[in-house]
């Protein structure tokens, strides 16, 4: 018999670790190819882990619970065949071990292998997504891009694509159905950074409990998050930019609009859109904030997709990600907002849909501050908090001078890393943003 190892996969930038939820497979169970066995979660989403072969679960290497690294080896499979099968990188493809292993596993994974050894392969881990090794073997045994995979409609868990979806592909590409996507160009980063030097944590204070104190043990995800936000302090250098805005203007457009938004597109508006609408531009006019650090180097996103700060039924948060939101209209954005916004709510998010943001909004007037410091979101390098909306007197002027208004405003709090955003630049940035926002036409059309 042969033993194949189950590993922890990619899922996605940023993602090094998850913890066992739940094993859907037992020891002895059979598994078909495909099968999910066992149910993650990350500090991000749940998700479940398939297996890439055909074979019996013979042993369980962690437990529910566990906190298991991106490619470490979580169970072990047993096959039909000798020795060990390895099909767990497509990118560092190996010989099939004796030929009697590779008679009694499936032809096509036989032929694919047998074409990985002989052939460089594309760099599939560079895909967000999540694809077996399988998937992974038959793609670049047809010579086909990333780009073109991540084209594929899965019809898997979550739009996963199986091994059924990339042969149908291959076959209609064959008949002239289909047309090959080419990735666009792209700069690799290949400068060697000598790793940082370690850096010593310090020791908390020990804290006692007296007889009278509750002792609350600490969710999964919030030790996550705690994990993430203490890291990102001591990765970047936090400085924050503070603004105030007018928005009167927008706050009486929505109040004359939002009926007559809801009867025509069926979408409650808030004011989120509008102001992921103006951010979005901002980044545009500043590209230099929609970046990420890399060792010494810096990596300037071609792509605008925007996070937003969204709450779970637990009260922990949830960063769901607009996708190239500069593209988008009122009408777009609105549908996007409340569409991550519900699906937040329900705990229904796909792994997809937290992945790739390159610049975090989050909006803590809906707590009532008037404003925040938030911790930048890694790898990005800044992240706006928005303030409650007040009304207030505010000095207006006019050309006949200047007279004591009722106005509606907020406060925008803008943190940025200092190693890469200087003061300018990040003062600049949040100004655009406040003068977007206070530009707003109040006799737009939605």
């Amino acid at each position: 018999m042969a033993k194949f190892e189950l590993k922890l996969p990619k899922m996605g930038e940023s993602v090094a670790e998850a913890t066992i939820t739940t094993w859907l497979k037992e020891v002895g169970d059979t598994i078909e190819m495909d099968d999910a066995v066992l149910e993650i979660a990350t500090d991000k989403v749940d998700s479940e882990v398939p297996c890439e072969v055909e074979g019996v679960l013979v042993e369980k290497l962690f437990e529910v619970d566990d906190v298991v690294k991106v490619g470490q080896t979580i169970a072990i499979i047993e096959t039909e065949g000798e020795g060990s099968v390895d099909v767990s990188s497509a990118e560092t493809p190996k010989e099939v071990a004796a030929p009697a292993a590779a008679a009694v596993i499936e032809n096509d994974i036989a032929a694919v292998k047998e074409a990985v050894t002989a052939n460089a392969t594309a760099d599939y881990s560079e895909s967000s997504k999540f694809y077996s090794p399988l998937v992974k073997n038959i793609a670049s045994a047809e010579g086909i891009s990333v780009a073109e995979l991540e084209s594929i409609s899965g019809t898997g868990k979550d739009g996963r694509v199986t091994k059924n979806d990339i042969l149908q592909y291959v076959e209609d590409r064959k008949a002239g159905k289909t047309t090959p996507v080419v990735a666009a160009p792209k700069t690799e980063v290949t400068k060697e950074v000598a790793p940082a030097p370690k850096k010593e944590t310090p020791k908390a204070t020990p804290v006692v409990a007296s007889g009278d104190d509750e002792i609350i043990e600490m969710t999964r995800m919030g030790k996550l998050i705690s994990h993430h936000m203490v890291a990102s302090v001591q990765t970047s250098a936090h400085v924050q930019s503070f603004i105030e805005a007018d928005v009167t203007n927008i706050w009486n457009w929505r109040n004359k609009v939002k009926g007559d938004f809801m009867k025509r597109e069926g979408e409650k508006l808030t004011f989120t859109p509008i102001f992921m609408e103006a951010v979005a531009k901002a980044i545009r006019d500043f590209p230099l904030i929609n970046i990420s650090v890399s060792g010494d180097s810096i990596i300037k996103k071609k792509n605008i997709n925007l996070g937003m700060a969204a709450a779970l039924p637990d009260g922990n948060l949830i960063v769901p990600v607009i996708k190239n939101a500069d593209q988008l209209n009122l009408v777009g954005m609105t549908k996007a907002v409340n569409d991550l916004a519900n699906r937040a709510r329900n705990n229904a998010l796909k792994p997809d849909d937290i992945q790739d943001g390159t610049y975090t909004v989050t909006n803590v007037g809906t707590f009532g501050s008037i404003m925040g410091t938030p911790i930048i979101n890694q790898p990005q390098v800044a992240i706006l908090a928005l303030g409650a909306i007040r009304k207030v007197p505010a000095v207006i002027e006019t050309p006949d001078g200047d007279f004591i208004g009722i106005r509606y405003k907020m406060f925008l709090s803008h943190s940025y890393d200092h190693r890469v955003v200087n003061g300018a630049l990040g003062g600049q940035f949040v100004q655009r943003v406040k003068d977007y926002l206070e530009a707003f036409d109040a006799n737009r059309e939605f």
